[in-house]
C-alpha cells in the first residue's frame, strides 16, 4: 500500500508551511496517523511532531453539454496535515 499519494501544494499550504511548519499529503483512505508518520519519516528523514486527517467525501457534478445532460462524480479522499518538529522542513521544489 503506498501511503503518501502527492503532496498538496495551495497558496493556503504554502503559508501554513512558512508560517507554522505544516505541510499536506494526499494519503491512501486506509492509512492511519502512525502509518502516516512513518512514511514521511522514511521518505524525507525528517521527524514528525503531530498528524491531522480528514476524510473527504466525493462531489456530484452535472453539466449541461451539446450531447445533452452529464453527470458525473468527483473521487473522495483522505488528506493529511503534518506538523513537523521545530527547525525541519520539507522542500518540495528541490527536484524542479
Amino acid at each position: 500500500m503506498e501511503i503518501l499519494k502527492k503532496p498538496i501544494i495551495t497558496e493556503k499550504m504554502t503559508m501554513l508551511g512558512e508560517k507554522r511548519n505544516q505541510y499536506a499529503f494526499r494519503v491512501d483512505k486506509r492509512a492511519n496517523k502512525f502509518q502516516i508518520r512513518q512514511a514521511i519519516k522514511e521518505l524525507y528523514g525528517i521527524e514528525v511532531e503531530s498528524v491531522n486527517t480528514m476524510r473527504y467525501a466525493g462531489k456530484t457534478k452535472s453539466r449541461f453539454t451539446k450531447a445533452g445532460f452529464v453527470e458525473g462524480k468527483t473521487d473522495s479522499y483522505k488528506k493529511a496535515v503534518v506538523t513537523l518538529k521545530e527547525g525541519e522542513v520539507i522542500d518540495f521544489y528541490s527536484n524542479i
